[in-house]
């Protein structure tokens, strides 16, 4: 799913129970991260659920970084799917530059989400953007 359908999506649901069954399905839709991948270092500061990423560089011209995230809570999994449908295949540049806090309002989840999934979100995109931001220079 694109980034436009899925707030067309969240624009057609009438209620946050079924926004929030779709950011669900979202996240059930995600690979699994394999077991090796779910180490401390790999984990997310900041996030109040067990949140894991990481990334490769894809060569070309310029080279793109694809992410993958996994977490122990249902909804973050979700969470972690728009950011990853946000970030992932793009250059460094074209993350730096994403307006993820424009999304964000757009999808509505300033006023569902408690403070704690908002600061767990906010720390998934700061640590992408960190990996951008490192991997530009």
């Amino acid at each position: 799913m694109r980034l436009d359908e899925l707030v067309e999506n969240f624009e057609f649901l009438d209620n946050w129970e079924e926004r929030y069954r779709l950011l669900i399905d979202l996240g059930r839709q995600l690979p699994p991260l394999p077991p090796e991948a779910q180490v401390e270092a790999n984990r997310v500061e900041g996030c109040t659920s067990n949140v894991w990423l990481i990334h490769d560089i894809k060569p070309g011209n310029p080279p793109r970084l694809e992410f993958q995230a996994d977490s122990d809570a249902f909804i973050v999994k979700g969470l972690i799917a728009i950011i990853l449908m946000a970030y992932s295949g793009r250059t460094p540049e074209e993350i730096q530059a994403t307006d993820i806090e424009n999304l964000f309002h757009q999808l509505g989840l300033s006023q569902q989400l408690t403070p704690n999934r908002r600061n767990g979100f906010f720390a998934m995109v700061e640590r992408i953007r960190e990996i951008a931001a490192k991997e530009a220079a």
